[in-house]
């Protein structure tokens, strides 16, 4: 880990810059050695980073969207070559060129934090050793060496010895039940941020390998943090816990707010507009009203929840329109016969002849 950390050190020092800048408007709260102050300037550090990574966040969303609309012809691919798994391999790599998918788009996030990760991981490390690292020396050292959270010290890890976490000024018990309870935290919610998107925000109906490698990921990546935890120091560990517990929020926002056409969190949502729609008899928000737009534009494209809501909707005498508003069926009749150039007329039915005009057939001639 020191090997892989000192591959990121050119930015060790604007890392320590901002985590001192933080300390010092903690520190005047706290105290300047609390540690506290130099727990809350970690978690700092990532709302900061989150911040800036959220255009990568919505680009990593439009891709996975991207890829929930390949997921008919990826099908069609899986069954045409089932018994050819390197010519499906390769339909599938032609399909995502041709696309401009990447299926590996979910990781970008993770990517784009690990300098920043890696530097911390070394800045906490030359701490625990007592270096200098990038602005913070003398007095900022010696403080961020004596901090604690909940009686462990930030540069502490579990597996260090007893004479090194004594030398820190902290009994061996208090780090590793620290590093303990806040390992199966940062494992459980990055296991639970991904059982969500599986359970909720995916279209489940089709079987494809980027929804094997989603599920795959989904039990891979808290094992490897719980293996990884017991080498990071503690203040590593609540800057992992941190951007974990930010990537759980933001995607329950989306998965709310935003979900996956198909998935069973898109039938949630459609039944709650539905409740608003139902309540308020018709729709209120920029954002709603985009959704109900969407699905009209769709026409006889639209999935399993988008046809339901149309149907529920028409059983209520409503009808959506294609900005996005929803107006009683009979306004829309109205709408409709306007458009065409008046009342839409009933068709006339022939008049009934009076009985003398009336022509009876002629008798047939009887037979002799």
């Amino acid at each position: 880990m020191d090997t892989i950390a000192s591959l990121f050190s050119f930015i060790t020092t604007p890392v320590s810059w901002i985590i001192v800048q933080f300390h010092k408007l903690y520190g005047a709260i706290f105290g300047a050695d609390s540690g506290w102050a130099w727990g809350l300037s970690i978690v700092s550090l990532v709302i900061l980073i989150r911040i800036c990574l959220i255009p990568l966040f919505v680009k990593q969303i439009k891709a996975t969207r991207g890829m929930q609309a390949l997921q008919p012809k990826m099908k069609a691919i899986q069954e045409r070559y089932k018994n050819d798994k390197q010519r499906q391999s390769e339909e599938m790599m032609k399909l995502y060129k041709e696309t401009g998918t990447n299926p590996l788009s979910s990781c970008l996030p993770i990517l784009a934090q690990s300098p920043f990760f890696f530097a911390l991981y070394h800045v906490l490390a030359s701490i625990a050793n007592g270096k200098k690292i990038g602005v913070i020396d003398g007095p900022l050292l010696e403080s961020a060496r004596e901090a604690h959270i909940f009686g462990a010290p930030l540069a502490a890890k579990f597996m260090d010895s007893s004479e090194k976490v004594a030398a820190l000024g902290a009994s061996i018990t208090d780090v590793r039940i620290v590093t303990a309870v806040m390992i199966i935290l940062m494992s459980l919610s990055q296991f639970y941020t991904q059982r969500q998107l599986m359970q909720k925000n995916v279209d489940l109906s089709v079987k494809t390998p980027f929804m094997q490698q989603q599920k795959m990921l989904m039990y891979i990546f808290p094992v490897i943090f719980a293996v990884m935890g017991i080498n990071f120091p503690v203040g590593v560990l609540v800057y992992w816990l941190t951007t974990n517990v930010w990537t759980m929020g933001q995607q329950m926002y989306v998965i709310n707010q935003n979900p996956t056409p198909g998935s069973k969190a898109q039938d949630q949502y459609l039944t709650r507009l539905l409740k608003h729609v139902s309540a308020h008899g018709n729709v209120k928000g920029r954002g709603k009203k985009k959704v109900v737009a969407a699905i009209v534009a769709k026409g006889p494209d639209r999935n399993d929840n988008e046809r339901k809501f149309i149907t529920a909707l028409t059983k209520q005498g409503m009808a959506a329109q294609a900005d996005g508003s929803v107006i009683k069926s009979s306004e829309a009749t109205a709408d409709a016969d306007a458009a065409s150039g008046g009342v839409a007329t009933k068709r006339q039915q022939p008049k009934r002849q009076p009985k003398s005009k009336r022509q009876t057939p002629p008798s047939k001639p009887s037979k002799k």
